[in-house]
């Protein structure tokens, strides 16, 4: 890794792809009260995965983890508009699609890892001007 951030951009990735690669019960646990929108997930692995080539460029991850990183991107990009509006924890139970992204977040993980299993991120906090 050779760019500023390099390290930040590979936390930020294998984090989401820990997330990704969760059982859609650990996912679901993770998500608790928060209502994320779907939209935004598959915005984050989209913007992911078109960088994708540019992080391999500089060393970020190995070329062989950008044939799995084109795979999820296309995965994402089969993922239908009506099937993005929506909260994620919905989606998750009632969309394929998700069942489909997880194998290939593992494979990822395990490649890139050695393990798929890996911890999920901590959630970001919500701003409030509760002081």
């Amino acid at each position: 890794m050779n760019h500023l951030g390099d390290a930040h951009l590979r936390t930020w990735a294998l984090r989401l792809m820990a997330l990704l690669a969760a059982d859609t019960r650990d996912q679901l646990a993770w998500l608790g009260e928060r209502e994320l929108e779907t939209a935004d997930v598959v915005e984050e692995a989209e913007l992911l995965c078109r960088v994708s080539e540019g992080l391999v460029e500089r060393g970020v991850f190995e070329p062989g983890d950008l044939r799995q990183l084109r795979l999820i991107g296309r995965r994402f990009g089969e993922i239908d508009a009506a099937c993005r509006v929506g909260l994620w924890a919905d989606a998750l139970t009632s969309d394929p699609a998700w069942d489909d992204i997880r194998p290939l977040a593992r494979e990822f993980l395990a490649r890139t890892l050695g393990d798929w299993r890996q911890p999920l991120p901590r959630p970001v906090r919500r701003y409030t001007d509760d002081r």
